[in-house]
């Protein structure tokens, strides 16, 4: 994905779009962020962030259109009734191939942060994984918190540090493999549920990776998840 985003879905009430990876929500070292990039794609300067990527990782994000929408999607997020997946690969042999990862989590050094043993307030992943190919773990992630880089540690804490992803130890690659692939709500009484497989970074091209995501993960929020 050469461009800042693409459009995935447009309704009355928000737009769906796909972020690429490297591209900043906030306006830093005099590059634009996110949101002026959208107003001047899109041709539509009344837009209202609701959720938030890391700058390194890719997929979909909703923009509401008004202030009204954007507190309902808001108040969806806080109360975890908007569930969201995610992919992500890595070169690490995971200590379980699926389960739960649950921990309280703190600062660490240089802007990362840690999992604890502690779990007085968690950040909780639920996650499967499967071979994507040989030496690259492929995982299907759903947060069921919403912490600073809860992902990232996650996987890190389970010994498979996102490929590409440098601040946790992951193996050098030309994009952090972290993607928001799938997103599922409700909003006025619609139910929605929308799937973005990633479209950048090499290492996405495995064919038992594809094989996956058209089959068994094509509605992750279907899946029998482990419980929590």
């Amino acid at each position: 994905m050469s461009e800042p985003f693409r459009l995935v879905h447009t309704d009355p009430r928000f737009y769906l779009i796909d972020k690429a990876p490297g591209v900043n929500f906030h306006t830093e070292g005099g590059e634009p962020g996110l949101l002026p990039l959208l107003r001047a794609g899109l041709g539509d300067e009344a837009l209202w962030p609701v959720h938030r990527l890391d700058k390194v990782t890719s997929g979909l994000i909703l923009i509401a259109r008004s202030a009204n929408v954007a507190n309902a999607l808001a108040e969806r997020f806080a109360a975890h009734r908007i569930d969201k997946f995610y992919l992500a690969l890595s070169t690490g042999k995971p200590k379980k191939k699926q389960g739960l990862i649950r921990g309280d989590m703190d600062k660490g050094r240089g802007g990362a942060w840690k999992l604890l043993h502690s779990t007085e307030n968690p950040a909780i992943t639920q996650f499967f994984s499967t071979s994507a190919e040989p030496g690259v773990r492929a995982f299907l992630l759903r947060p069921r918190t919403g912490r600073t880089h809860q992902l990232r540690v996650a996987l890190k804490s389970v010994g498979a540090p996102i490929l590409g992803d440098a601040l946790y130890g992951g193996e050098p690659a030309d994009r952090t493999y972290l993607h928001a692939y799938a997103l599922a709500f409700e909003l006025d009484g619609e139910a929605f549920q929308f799937v973005c497989p990633p479209s950048s970074g090499g290492q996405y091209g495995s064919t038992t990776l594809a094989e996956r995501l058209a089959g068994e993960w094509a509605a992750p929020w279907s899946l029998a998840w482990p419980v929590l």
